[in-house]
């Protein structure tokens, strides 16, 4: 996921649901797309400071031992400054940039 390409907004903003579920045709269905999508946002970033992280860690680490690292604190900060992820996902979904399929609604069409 490139962090910088996202227009999401830092700060949460007051949404109308009935505006943002005018293409699925319900409200509860369009809160359960969103949260899907941000949970699949959560693990991306998740694994992405997992990873980034990694480098710093050390095998003999205990408790005790434990010491700043400049870079691993500069890297959670960045991570702390993104956009929340249901912030992300909701971005997303105005913009139509989430697919989504009801496999119950495709079942009864047929």
């Amino acid at each position: 996921m490139d962090h910088k390409k996202v227009n999401a907004p830092l700060s949460t903003i007051s949404r109308d649901m009935n505006v943002l579920s005018e293409n699925v045709g319900n409200v509860y269905e369009t809160v359960k797309i969103i949260a899907k999508r941000a949970n699949q946002i959560t693990a991306e970033v998740k694994s992405e400071l997992d990873k980034k992280l990694q480098e710093f860690s050390s095998l003999s680490e205990n408790i005790e031992e434990v010491f700043e690292n400049r870079e691993q604190i500069e890297i959670s900060r960045h991570y702390e400054k993104l956009p929340k992820p249901t912030l992300v996902a909701t971005q997303e979904f105005i913009e139509e940039k989430v697919y989504y399929r009801n496999p119950i609604k495709d079942s009864k069409i047929k």
